[in-house]
Parts: C-alpha cells; sequence; structure tokens
C-alpha cells in the first residue's frame, strides 16, 4: 500500500544533510550462528502459551460509554493474549522470527495456525478501527507500535507463501501506525529518557530499522533528524544512576544504540567519549553489573529480567558502532555476555509475570535483530 504522506510540519524537520547518513543496513537480518533448538522451543513455547490467553488482560484505553467495556477478543482481535496488547504484538513477532530461523522445527505447525487465527485481514482491519478511536492518539506510544513495525518488517522479510498472506494483511495497520507516529514525531520537543514503554531512544531504532527494511524514507527521515536533534548533544551520562526499580530498558544505553545506526563508526566513537565517559579501556565489566530481581512473580520487578537481556543486545551495538580497534569494545562486549547470561536464565515462564514477554527480548537477543 502506499505511504501516507506526512504532514507539513515533518517534512519541514528533514535535515539536509550534505554527502548523506551512515544507515542501519537493515533487511530483517538473520543470526550469523546458529540458534539452539532447545532455547528456541522455549521461546516459541511460551510464546504459543500466551498469544490467545485473554485473561489476565490489563487493558489501558480511554472509554467513550458502557460499550467500550467489551472483553479483549472482542476490542483488539488480532492482540488480545499475552497481559497486554504490546506484549501480544511482540509475542507474535517472536512466532514469526523463529519460523523464519527454524522452519522445519516441532513448534513450527502450532505457531503458523496461531499467526494464522491472529492475522486475519478482517481482525487487523479491526485493530486499525480501534488505533484510531477516540482519545487514543497516544495510546501504546510509542513502545507498541514500534513493536508492530518490527512485526509488519519481519512478515515483508520473509519469502513464505503464509508470510506474504499475513504481511498484505497487515499493511492497513502498518500504514496506520506509520501516520500515528508521523503526526506525533514533529510535535514531541523532547525525548523521553524513562527506563519503561513511554522511552523513545529504544522505539526510535525499532521505528528505523524498520523503515530502512521497508524502504519508507520519509519516516527514516524524520526518526534521524529527531534522533539527531535529541541525543547528538548529549553529554556525561552516569550509567551509575541506573536502574530504577522497574526498568526494563537502560535510559542511558539506549541513545547510544540509536546513534550507532545513524553515524559512521569514527563520528560515534567521538561521540561516545563524550556522551558516556565512564566506559573502561580495560575490558572491565565493573561499570555496569547485571540487574537483580527480588521477586520474579511481580510484574513490575520482574522488569528488571528484561532489562539484562536489552542491556545485552545495547552493549552489543554499541560495540558494533566503534571502530574495530576501539579499547572499549572489549568492556562493552565482556558486560553484555554478564547480562545475556543473566537474562536468558530468567526466561522459564515460571511466573507469568515475566513469561508472557520476556521470551521477546529473548529472542531479539540471541537471534541478532537491530545488528547490522
Amino acid at each position: 500500500m502506499p505511504l501516507h504522506p506526512l504532514r507539513a510540519s515533518a517534512r519541514s524537520l528533514l535535515p539536509a544533510v550534505a554527502g548523506g547518513l551512515f544507515t542501519f543496513a537493515a533487511t530483517c537480518p538473520m543470526p550469523a550462528q546458529s540458534l539452539d533448538p532447545e532455547l528456541a522451543s522455549r521461546f516459541a513455547n511460551l510464546a504459543l502459551d500466551c498469544v490467545h490467553r485473554e485473561y489476565p488482560n490489563k487493558i489501558a484505553h480511554v472509554m467513550q460509554g458502557d460499550a467500550d467495556a467489551r472483553p479483549p477478543r472482542e476490542l483488539t482481535p488480532a492482540f488480545y493474549g499475552c497481559f497486554d496488547w504490546h506484549s501480544a504484538v511482540h509475542g507474535h513477532w517472536l512466532l514469526t522470527r523463529l519460523l523464519r530461523t527454524l522452519p522445519d522445527a516441532e513448534w513450527a505447525p502450532r505457531a503458523r495456525a496461531a499467526l494464522d487465527a491472529s492475522l486475519t485481514p478482517e481482525h487487523l482491519l479491526a485493530e486499525v478501527g480501534y488505533l484510531q478511536g477516540a482519545d487514543r492518539a497516544s495510546w501504546e506510544r510509542p513502545y507498541g507500535l514500534a513493536w508492530l513495525l518490527q512485526l509488519a518488517a519481519e512478515l515483508h522479510g520473509w519469502d513464505d507463501p503464509d508470510a506474504r498472506r499475513w504481511a498484505h494483511a497487515i499493511e492497513p495497520l502498518e500504514d496506520a501506525v506509520e501516520q500515528r507516529l508521523a503526526d506525533w514525531l514533529p510535535k514531541l520537543t523532547y525525548p523521553n529518557r524513562s527506563g519503561e514503554h513511554s522511552q523513545t531512544a529504544f522505539a526510535f531504532g525499532l521505528v528505523h530499522d524498520w523503515a530502512v527494511a521497508r524502504g519508507r524514507d520519509a519516516m527514516r527521515d524524520l526518526i534521524e533528524a529527531r534522533s539527531r536533534t535529541f541525543h547528538l548533544g548529549d553529554r556525561g551520562w552516569n550509567l551509575q544512576f541506573e536502574p530504577s526499580g522497574q526498568d526494563f530498558l537502560s535510559p542511558g544505553l539506549a541513545p547510544a544504540d540509536l546513534m550507532r545506526r545513524l553515524v559512521p563508526p569514527t563520528e560515534f566513537a567521538a561521540w561516545l567519549g563524550a556522551y558516556l565517559p565512564g566506559l573502561p579501556l580495560d575490558g572491565s565489566t565493573a561499570f555496569l553489573r547485571p540487574a537483580v530481581v527480588s521477586d520474579k512473580s511481580d510484574g513490575k520487578l520482574a522488569h528488571l529480567d528484561g532489562l539484562n537481556l536489552s542491556r545485552a543486545w545495547m552493549l552489543m551495538g554499541i560495540a558494533q558502532g566503534l571502530p574495530a580497534d576501539d579499547p572499549r569494545r572489549a568492556g562493552l562486549l565482556a558486560a553484555a555476555a554478564e547480562h545475556r547470561a543473566a537474562g536468558l536464565a530468567a526466561v522459564t515462564g515460571e511466573h507469568y509475570a515475566g513469561g508472557h514477554w520476556l521470551g521477546s527480548f529473548a529472542v531479539y537477543l540471541v537471534t541478532e535483530r537491530g545488528l547490522r
């Protein structure tokens, strides 16, 4: 379907950069190393257990009247499971990503059936109607919307008959989400630097990768312009003030993981030195240790397990963005390995508080999504 035109105010923000920008080579790359089948099975089963599990469920929407008090399966018929909408979306992304990676796995037929049940034209058009309902301009913005675009990118990048059908069905929702972001970004005066769903840096990375993969140049340029405005002047972030008690994204690492997508290694190396001046040169990991979760049955406290996973992929991305001989790479990669081990050990499904979403973060990490 054609790209919705950006508003004139959005176009005015696009930078005139001589020589162009260093852009992330995103074509939905698959992992360089083979994925352990047992690990993939564990993650796939976590998603299969929740994508059509309607309850418990957390609905967050503005109601206009009694008619809006409806069950999740009626409000958002494609993405009603996994406790909340955004988790349902990236649960479907998880299944898509793993099917692309291991199409002949034992769980693959069940994963295809689950996607086929959800990603129908009727369900996805109903999702468009819900998204565009009154007083929902900020709904799932930006986290859930960014994951929806990641799902669309994964479907469009998969050479498979079923995926082509699902990709076509999701296009109206994909376009509606793009337009929602295009309307919002020119009005966003400041970045959101939280460690939860409102954070903009992580979402901008997902949207940027989608825009490059899908050839949506106007959105790519808009994301790059806003990212540079928000973060090119960042200086002196102190990682010792992280984490907050319920972070699942790092407020400090995410802007760096975003900016390495947009600038060449030498420029990124200089920027990183001013932004994170405390990164070690000797391979030490003392600058950032894995977070500790005291109660994995508490949904908010369990966010910290996700933080370990997202820190791992952000540290890897930052290291990859640096020149090959940069001495900071050793410490970044060593810290990534520590966080990866701690994060993956927590993805067990023992508690639904983490089981309904941590698998998606684990798959994003182990399949190296978002890396060049």
